[in-house]
């Protein structure tokens, strides 16, 4: 029964997605998150949505710091910005700055492939892939994700975990979640292996969790 009931929510959630793209997050202005290490807040994570002509842009600003008596172990400052025309990401760059390395990711639609200049990776990949930065609910039917950090491309493996009732910061959600593996071997530091949660009515990314070097949660704090 229980196999049943998940194939019905990942069918039913599939299924949605085919008519839902990209521009469905027209309707919100920002996304608002917050980041945990170990239960303890330690930056954000927010995303602002912008329209001009037929174009949808999408910035996104990571800061975070883990300090230990006065003392930065690590730091982290991104900024990224993504420009879609007609569902299709035409073009993502990034700047990170990472304790002392600065990574960064230029990428763009060239007919039906990505063309990545990125901190870790040069080359073309295809244009089916998804920007691991999670805001886009595609990411869970995409075969790979590429890192909005360094430009790295990573197989993945989804698995449709059920329908959960999910609460942050007091308000209430009805949840899918979702596990995301590596699909190839890779050292432990560089597989992928989180568990997401996207809101049932409206695909809202509500929370993102893994474990390295502690628990790591960024939780949705506020929308509009």
């Amino acid at each position: 029964m229980k196999k049943i009931i998940i194939f019905f929510f990942v069918f039913f959630f599939l299924s949605i997605n085919a008519n839902s793209h990209v521009t469905h997050y027209q309707q919100f202005k920002k996304i608002e998150m917050e980041i945990f290490r170990n239960n303890k807040l330690i930056g954000i994570n927010n995303f602002y949505f912008s329209k001009e002509n037929n174009l949808m842009k999408v910035k996104n600003i990571v800061q975070f710091k883990i300090s230990i008596a006065g003392i930065d172990l690590m730091k982290v400052d991104s900024k990224s910005s993504g420009i879609y025309k007609d569902d299709m990401l035409i073009k993502f760059n990034s700047k990170t700055k990472q304790n002392d390395k600065d990574k960064f990711v230029n990428l763009y639609l060239d007919q039906n492939q990505f063309i990545i200049d990125g901190s870790s990776f040069n080359g073309k990949t295809s244009s089916d892939y998804i920007i691991g930065n999670y805001w886009n609910h595609s990411v869970v039917k995409s075969a790979a994700q590429i890192s909005p950090l360094s430009g790295s491309v990573k197989k993945q493996k989804v698995k449709f975990l059920g329908k959960e009732n999910l609460t942050l910061y007091g308000n209430s959600y009805s949840a899918l979640h979702f596990k995301i593996l590596s699909a190839e071997n890779l050292p432990d530091d560089k597989k992928i292996n989180l568990d997401i949660w996207y809101d049932e009515k409206t695909l809202l990314l509500l929370k993102v969790s893994y474990k390295k070097l502690g628990l790591w949660e960024y939780r949705l704090k506020n929308y509009e």
